[in-house]
Formats: structure tokens, sequence, C-alpha cells
């Protein structure tokens, strides 16, 4: 009998669980897909202008599954944060949409270097944003 009751209880608390995480992100369900359509914009651009640059690396690519996961688990902690707690509606905006921006300049650039974007304005604009990714090859 009581490991019927345990497994009951096990089972109500994670239907509880898949429960709550589905209301939450059915309610949000834009801010997660403007966090996965950012990201996978910027990383499929980042893997074409890399396999110009280097050829293609897995371990690069696989970023973008690591970094969608790792910024959706805290689109989600926040989004708790904000359900949990009155006055906190302004936090995924605050943090999220930063994040987003940066990520949007980061992704003209990846398309830029990838040389679907020929503007040379823009690209003197984000050779001064984004150092990091080396002098573009003309």
């Amino acid at each position: 009998m009581t490991t019927k009751l345990f497994i009951v209880s096990v089972t109500a608390f994670c239907t509880y669980l898949c429960t709550y995480f589905f209301d939450l992100s059915m309610a949000n369900m834009e801010q997660y897909m403007a966090v996965c359509s950012v990201l996978w914009l910027d990383g499929i651009f980042g893997v074409w202008a890399g396999i110009k640059r280097e050829g293609f690396k897995t371990y690069k690519a696989l970023r973008i599954t690591k970094n969608t996961f790792t910024w959706l688990a805290i689109l989600t902690v926040i989004l708790m944060i904000e359900k949990g707690f009155a006055g906190t509606g302004w936090l995924s905006e605050v943090i999220v949409v930063p994040f987003m921006v940066l990520q949007l300049i980061s992704a003209l650039k990846n398309a830029s270097m990838a040389g679907l974007i020929k503007t040379d304005e823009l690209n003197k604009i984000l050779d001064r944003i984004d150092n990091h990714k080396g002098p573009r090859k003309k």
C-alpha cells in the first residue's frame, strides 16, 4: 500500500510540475519563440560565416543548442519570478531585450561575414561593435 501511495505521490508531483511549466511557457510563448529565433538566426549565420572563414567546427555549431537551452532556462526562471512576486513584471524586458539586441547585432555581423549582406556602411559599424570575431575577409 505504501509503495502505491509513493508512486501516486511522485506521479502527482511530476504532473504538477509539467502542468506548471506548460502553462508558463504557453502564456509566454512569444518570448520563448523570440529567444529561440534570435539565437538560431545568429547561430546559423555564425556557422555559415565560420565555414567560409575557417571550415566547419562541430563544437562551435553545438554551442547554438547549448546557448539556446541556457537562455531558455534563464527566461523560465525570470518568468517564474515575475509570476511569483508582484511588481516584477518588468524583469524579463530588462534582462532579455538587451540580450536580444546584442544577438541581433551579432547575427547581422555574421550574415555580412558570410557574404549575405553587402552594405559597406553596415560593415563599418558592425566591425566597431563586434571586434572579437576578427577582421573581415575582403
